[in-house]
């Protein structure tokens, strides 16, 4: 399968939240979603298969915090090529030959530029994950929910030098007073574009911290800087908003599905969601992109 392919006959569905997935399923407060891999396998295989269900061309892994520099936070740090060569394996079970299986890389949590972290550090922890989770089945990997360029750019760096997956990342941002869109640490959607291209990106957007309302003009803001490079979006359902000690997503699936022929003219190729979405949601935005 060649998803570049792909993407210039239509536009890609991709999967929904997982965290907020696994802790309908009991994962309590503290304790690491990645190693339900290993100790809830089937519990992790029920999300993957409900996200090929509703009909996902591309499904992710759990595997979001799985670098070795956040999982020793758990003590875990020496289980990390297990841990994220099993999230793979998980996902490729459910996806079979027709799906795209995406690694999911998070942030380490970690500064470059406050000296929390070296460059080699950083760059050797997403070369081990990225290199787990292809030798577990992964075809992409999928740097998400990134907010410094120079952090993103290391991660795109290090699966581009050590897999052969076609690599993605997004970067989450925000609305500023101004009316441009900028990550929390000041980056805009034109300065991602230069600098994940420069890295080797394969496909850049955004995800989390808005809900699919925002989106069109994040797409609008890449397209500006460039016509070609492939468009990720995956938005939350709607934004975070406290019932009690909860947090809850209000969008609905039809809500967001109607923002659907918007991300399209505006220039996006691959939809999905992040905070709060379900299969119910995936599959509402599904039958929008096919109509």
């Amino acid at each position: 399968m060649n998803i570049i392919e792909e993407i210039r006959d239509h536009v890609l569905l991709s999967d929904g939240a997982w965290g907020t997935f696994l802790q309908a399923k009991g994962l309590k407060p503290g304790e690491c979603p990645e190693l339900w891999n290993l100790t809830h396998r089937n519990d992790v295989l029920d999300i993957a298969v409900s996200y090929v269900n509703a009909g996902c061309n591309i499904i992710e892994t759990n595997s979001f915090g799985a670098s070795r520099i956040k999982l020793a936070s758990y003590g875990l740090g020496d289980r990390t090529a297990e841990i994220n060569s099993r999230a793979a394996a998980i996902s490729r079970e459910a996806a079979g030959k027709n799906v795209h299986v995406a690694g999911s890389v998070g942030p380490t949590g970690k500064i470059l530029m406050m000296g929390d972290v070296t460059e080699e550090e950083l760059y050797e922890a997403f070369r081990e994950q990225s290199a787990a989770l292809e030798k577990g089945g992964a075809d992409i990997i999928l740097i998400e929910t990134m907010t410094a360029l120079d952090e993103a750019s290391v991660a795109v760096r290090a699966a581009r030098e050590n897999t052969g997956c076609l690599v993605m990342v997004t970067m989450t941002f925000s609305r500023v007073p101004s009316g441009e869109f900028r990550t929390m640490m000041g980056v805009s959607p034109e300065e991602m574009v230069f600098s994940m291209k420069e890295a080797g990106a394969h496909v850049i957007g955004s995800n989390c911290g808005n809900g699919m309302a925002q989106m069109a003009g994040i797409v609008k803001a890449i397209r500006a800087a460039d016509k070609e490079i492939p468009v990720i979006i995956q938005a939350n359902a709607g934004l975070p908003e406290l019932a009690g000690t909860k947090t809850v997503y209000r969008e609905t699936a039809e809500i967001m599905a109607s923002y659907v022929p918007e991300l399209v003219a505006a220039g996006v190729n691959i939809i999905g969601g992040c905070c709060g979405t379900t299969p119910e949601h995936i599959r509402a935005i599904g039958s929008k992109i096919r109509t």
